[in-house]
């Protein structure tokens, strides 16, 4: 199993995201995605957190919360639980990313975006600013074939 960290820094009714362009093997290669990566050796959430923040974008987090745990199965990579958070403040410059290409991105103009189809689900509990959640996602090559909120069915192919 995989630890990681994710965030979806706002603005002005935008999100920071990330369009994972630059490494020829990429999970999420073409994708857009949050900030993020991950663990490491003893690191808690907070700290994966902020250090990926500051590697990725050249910010510092100064408020953050975190919004749910995401378990992602795969076919063809290890398990993956991801800490998602939501900032709303930080301080800094925004630097290039060596990842791909940064770009603050209205919120509802996210459909518009490729992104993997358990993000949109994630995406809409961020939007209605749902409480605290557990969200599973299940995946056979990009096709999401199962979904599931705090243990509950939500999709299944």
């Amino acid at each position: 199993m995989i630890p990681t960290t994710l965030c979806y820094i706002e603005k002005d009714d935008c999100y920071l995201m990330l369009h994972r362009i630059s490494k020829k093997v990429d999970i999420n290669k073409d994708k857009w995605i949050g900030v993020g990566g991950k663990f490491e050796d003893k690191e808690s959430p907070e700290e994966c957190l902020l250090r990926e923040v500051k590697e990725e974008t050249g910010l510092t987090l100064t408020s953050y919360r975190l919004r749910g745990i995401v378990t992602f199965v795969s076919d063809r990579w290890v398990t993956e639980y991801m800490f998602l958070y939501t900032a709303d403040d930080f301080t800094g410059k925004m630097s290039p990313c060596d990842e791909g290409t940064l770009e603050w991105v209205p919120k509802k103009e996210l459909s518009r975006l490729n992104l993997w189809e358990g993000d949109k689900i994630f995406l809409k509990l961020l939007a209605e600013d749902a409480p605290f959640f557990s969200l599973k996602l299940s995946y056979e090559g990009d096709d999401l074939v199962f979904a599931a909120l705090d243990g509950k069915e939500l999709t299944r192919r």
